[in-house]
């Protein structure tokens, strides 16, 4: 009785969680809610006796995926008044995408029945000496290990792909030069001059450090004007 209790309990929460994920115009409040269906869903797979399932979805999701979302939100401070602007204008392309996906799920779920045993395995009891996390690595690791490196590929291409995608070339970005900084030499960066005994900068002066020249590409064009001679050049 306190097990179905508690199971209708959590479902309540997690559906209204779930539903307030996608109502609320704050992005934030849609994170916060977010983490709040993913602890009751949590507990829905204690109360199933897939406690490793649950330590999972909260580790990796509430702890890592849904904070990262947080952040990356709080962080952008992006414009979703600016965003809405071109609501009116997407919404029957929106409308038909979404229609399509919900006729797709009413044939999914049309087409659905259950494996004649399925009733039989749900009440059948747990082999004894087997945990749940033992039995599950077995699965992953042993039955389905092939479609297991397949979807970590599938990831992997997947990151990759948003890297680049994401990645831009910064025309403010500056990078070293390894071949040029080895080639210096000391009198080009140091400078050692005499400083008397208890001379301070009102004596030397402030002494800024040296410039190192800019190299000249072959491909710029000399600063000396058209008929002008240029350095070394008599007229």
């Amino acid at each position: 009785m306190i097990v179905t209790a508690a199971f209708y309990l959590f479902s309540a929460i997690l559906l209204g969680s779930a539903a307030a994920v996608v109502t609320s115009r704050n992005p934030v409040h849609s994170v916060l809610f977010l983490i709040l269906a993913f602890f009751n869903a949590a507990a829905l797979f204690l109360i199933a006796g897939a406690e490793f399932l649950a330590m999972i979805l909260v580790i990796v999701y509430v702890g890592a995926v849904a904070v990262l979302f947080l952040f990356v939100v709080m962080m952008l401070d992006v414009n979703f008044g600016q965003l809405r602007e071109g609501y009116q204008r997407y919404l029957p392309v929106g409308a038909t995408v979404g229609a399509v996906l919900f006729g797709e799920l009413l044939l999914v779920l049309g087409g659905w029945q259950f494996a004649p045993q399925a009733s039989a395995l749900r009440l059948s009891s747990t082999p004894a000496g087997v945990s749940n996390t033992q039995a599950l690595g077995r699965l992953i690791y042993t039955d389905y290990i092939l479609l297991f490196q397949i979807a970590g590929l599938i990831l992997m291409v997947a990151m990759i792909g948003a890297i680049v995608l994401t990645h831009r070339e910064r025309a403010t970005s500056r990078r070293q030069d390894i071949a040029r900084q080895n080639a210096r030499q000391v009198s080009d960066t140091l400078e050692i001059m005499p400083v008397g005994f208890r001379a301070g900068t009102d004596v030397t002066g402030i002494i800024r450090p040296k410039r190192e020249p800019e190299p000249v590409l072959a491909d710029e064009p000399h600063s000396h004007g058209v008929g002008q001679p240029g350095p070394g050049e008599h007229g």
